[in-house]
Order: structure tokens, then sequence, then C-alpha cells
């Protein structure tokens, strides 16, 4: 792969699987890495899956100030201000629709929710695997709550289906309704239709003053496939899924081992 051509003025990164280790940790190298960055004019933007109530413990722990992508671009987020400056819910008729023929086709999903808003809580439904860590969610019995308030996204897990044949089949009968993403292990989402974090990070970078030219993008996940079709380059962790590692202009090293460092060590020498 060569090597980009110039520093960039905005440096978009993928939280899980990308800038946190495994324990949501930022290593002192990668922070270093960042602040001589950011000294020689970068800004630095997360642009991540997770909603705002799931985000914000980590941007704290960072001390980021700045802006956030959050919700799979679905939340524009003022970390300094704790402020939600925008935010695109998931239609929930046409989620229900979406729902019922993907059921038709894989039969009886279990079922999560992410609410709308800077509390908004993470129902989980009757089977649905929740992942190890401090991440809150409430958990229901009656799979129809999850539709009485306004939400982000509606997470789907199958019993048998890995998640690239769920999201595959999600797509070919729903996806005229509602957009489908693997964001993570286990994590498929259907979100707006047309939603993706490019268009919370081109949101973003208009009110940062940057381009799409200006801007590269780390990430991990079939999820960031769509921020890196609209940054200038797209580097994939070496622990990234084969489909965004496909459409990546390089490989960089895993997240346990500073990957983001690498890459910018090069870039902006301190």
């Amino acid at each position: 792969m060569s090597a980009p051509p110039a520093p960039y003025q905005l440096i978009a990164t993928d939280l899980d699987g990308t800038l946190l280790r495994h324990d949501e940790t930022v290593s002192e190298r990668t922070r270093a890495a960042l602040a001589a960055a950011t000294a020689a004019g970068a800004a630095h933007i997360v642009v991540t899956g997770r909603s705002v109530p799931w985000t914000r413990h980590i941007l704290d722990a960072l001390d980021y100030r700045g802006l956030a992508v959050c919700g799979q671009g679905a939340q524009l987020y003022h970390a300094g201000e704790h402020r939600l400056l925008t935010s695109v819910t998931l239609d929930r008729q046409l989620a229900g629709l979406a729902l019922a023929k993907i059921e038709a086709e894989t039969g009886p999903l279990y079922l999560a929710a992410s609410r709308d808003g800077l509390e908004g809580e993470v129902l989980v439904g009757p089977g649905y695997r929740v992942q190890d860590g401090p991440l809150p969610s409430i958990p229901i019995d009656d799979p129809a709550e999850l539709w009485t308030a306004p939400l982000n996204k509606v997470y789907l897990q199958h019993p048998s289906l890995d998640d690239d044949s769920l999201a595959r089949t999600a797509r070919e009968v729903a996806g005229d309704l509602v957009g489908v993403v693997v964001a993570g292990p286990g994590i498929v989402e259907l979100l707006p239709l047309g939603l993706t974090k490019a268009t919370g990070l081109s949101l973003a970078a208009r009110r940062l003053g940057v381009k799409a030219a200006g801007t590269i993008a780390f990430g991990d996940m079939p999820n960031d496939i769509a921020m890196f079709g609209w940054s200038a380059h797209g580097v994939a962790m070496a622990n990234a899924h084969d489909e965004l590692k496909a459409v990546a202009d390089e490989v960089t090293a895993s997240n346990e081992e500073d990957g983001i460092a690498v890459v910018l060590e090069r870039l902006y020498p301190s």
C-alpha cells in the first residue's frame, strides 16, 4: 500500500476495536500520537456506533471536549458541553414492518433497542445477549415496550444465524425500509434508511470547516465502510472485519498494538 500523500486536517476514529483497547482504555502511545497530530493542526473526532449514553463516560474519561458522532451517525454530540446538537430517529412503523419481513425469512429474532436522547435507555428483550461490561441496559419482558418512545436503532440477534448471514438476509428483504449494519460481534442494527457514519461525519466536518479530502478515518467493522468511502484515506485495524479491510486504503496494527499511533507517528512526527 502506498503511504498517504500528506497529513490530514481531520482524524476520524471509531471507538470499539479501534481507538479503545479491550479494557476500554486508550494507550499512552496513542494518546501521545493524537496529541502530536492535534498540536500540528489536525482535529480529532470520535465517530462511533454507540449512542450518546453509552459513549459519554468514555469521552469524559479521555477528557475529550470536542464534537463526537454517535449512534452510527444519528447523533452529533458536543462532549465538552454535554449537549446533543442533532439527532435522527428511526421510523418505528417502518422498523416494525422491516422486522416482520425479516422474521418471515429467519424465524423469531431476539431484540433490543436504543432510545433517543442524552439519557436514552437501551431496552433488552427476552433472549437478547448483552455483552459483558459496564454499559447500562434495561431488561423487558414484553417486546412491545421497545416501541413506546422514539428510537435511534433496533438491535437484532438470531438463535443460530451468524451476524453476517443475519445482516445479509435483513438487507435482502427489508433494505428498502431500513439501513442494516454489522457494528461488532453479536451486534446487527436496524437504522434509519440512508443513515451511516458518513452522514454524521460530514455534518461534523462542515461545522469544523474541514472537507472529506482532508480526512483520514480509522475503523474495524462494516459499519465503518461508509466513513471510509467519504474520507480521503481509510485505515483498517489488523483486527478488522474482512469486509472493511477489502475497501481500506491500508491496514495497520491492531487496536491492542497501537495501530492508530503507528499511522499517526508516520504522518505527524513529533
